[in-house]
C-alpha cells in the first residue's frame, strides 16, 4: 500500500493509492496517521479518483530524527570505529521539501549528497521493545540528507551542518512494511547528473529501523508521523580525492527500489 499527501483542487488532502489517488479523511497524511491506524486507510478512502500525483509525503511531523555512520563503507570512508550505540542528529521539519523540489543554499557552501531510507512512525513508541517498534512502524519513503559540509565541520556537533531550512528532500510516497522489507536489503542510490555516486544496501545496516526506533523511544516519544532517517552509505563527496561538492544547478535523484526517485535541483542564491 502506498499513501502520501497530494494537491487537488480540493486543497492538500490525503490520497491512497489503489488502482487510483483516493481521498483520505484528512488533511494530509500526517493528519492521517495520528488520527488514524495505516490498517484502516483501504476502509477509509473514497470512491472517488483524485486526478494528481503526490507531491508531499509528510508535511507536519513533530521530530525528525537523523542517524549518521550507520553503514560499514561509510564509517570506514570518514575513518571512524564502528559505533557501539547509534550516532543521532535532529533536523527540523522546515529542513524538508518535496520529491521534486529545489534545494536552495546560498553561494559558497559545501553542499554535500547523503542518500538515505527514511522510516515514518505509525503509532506512538514509548521504551519500545525491538518488535514493539517493528510493529509501529507505517512506513517507509527516499530521502536525501544534504549536507553542508563546512558548516559542519565547525565544531564537534554536526546539527549546524545538517538543519539549513529546505534542503532534506523527502518522498515520494510512504509505502507500508507489507510491500517493503528493508532486513532483507533494499538498494539506496544517489546519482548526480546523472552520474552514480552512492549505492548501498539496507541489509547491512549496523542500527536497522527497528533498532533505532527503539533506542530513539528509550529518551523521547515518537509519535505518528515522525521520521527518522536511517543514514547513508559510502560514497559521499567529502570523501572522494579531491572532495566534491554539488555545484548550482545540478541534479540530485535519490532512489530505492519499490519506493520511487527524488529529483531535486540545487540552487545557490547569488
Amino acid at each position: 500500500m502506498r499513501l502520501a499527501t497530494v494537491t487537488t483542487h480540493y486543497g492538500s488532502t490525503a490520497a491512497l493509492w489503489q488502482g487510483g489517488w483516493r481521498r483520505l479523511p484528512e488533511p494530509d497524511l500526517s493528519a492521517f496517521l495520528r488520527e488514524h491506524a495505516i490498517a484502516d486507510a483501504p476502509d477509509l478512502a473514497s470512491d472517488e479518483l483524485v486526478d494528481a500525483q503526490p507531491v508531499v509525503l509528510l508535511p507536519t511531523p513533530g521530530k525528525v530524527i537523523c542517524c549518521g555512520l550507520n553503514y560499514g563503507d561509510h564509517i570506514e570512508e570518514t575513518g571512524r570505529e564502528k559505533p557501539t550505540y547509534p550516532t543521532l542528529f535532529a533536523k527540523y521539519a522546515d529542513t524538508l521539501i518535496g520529491p521534486d523540489e529545489p534545494i536552495e543554499l546560498p553561494a559558497g557552501v559545501e553542499a554535500d549528497w547523503e542518500a538515505e531510507l527514511a522510516v515514518v512512525v505509525g503509532t506512538a513508541l514509548r521504551r519500545a521493545t525491538r518488535a514493539q517498534a517493528a510493529a509501529g512502524i507505517a512506513g517507509y519513503a527516499v530521502a536525501n540528507d544534504i549536507s553542508v559540509r563546512d558548516w559542519q565541520r565547525r565544531t564537534l556537533q554536526w546539527f549546524q551542518g545538517k538543519a539549513w531550512d529546505a534542503t532534506t528532500p523527502l518522498g515520494p510516497v510512504l509505502v507500508t512494511p507489507d510491500e517493503l522489507d528493508p532486513e532483507a536489503g533494499v538498494e539506496v542510490v544517489c546519482r548526480v547528473n546523472g552520474v552514480e555516486r552512492q549505492r548501498g544496501n539496507t541489509k547491512t545496516l549496523v542500527f536497522d529501523s527497528a533498532a533505532l526506533l527503539a533506542y530513539i523511544s528509550t529518551f523521547t516519544v515518537l509519535r505518528p508521523g515522525d521520521v527518522v532517517l536511517t543514514g547513508t552509505p559510502g560514497g559521499v563527496g567529502m570523501a572522494m580525492t579531491p572532495p566534491t561538492y554539488l555545484a548550482d544547478g545540478d541534479v540530485v535523484e535519490t532512489e530505492i527500489a519499490g519506493i520511487g526517485i527524488l529529483a531535486n535541483t540545487v540552487r545557490f542564491a547569488a
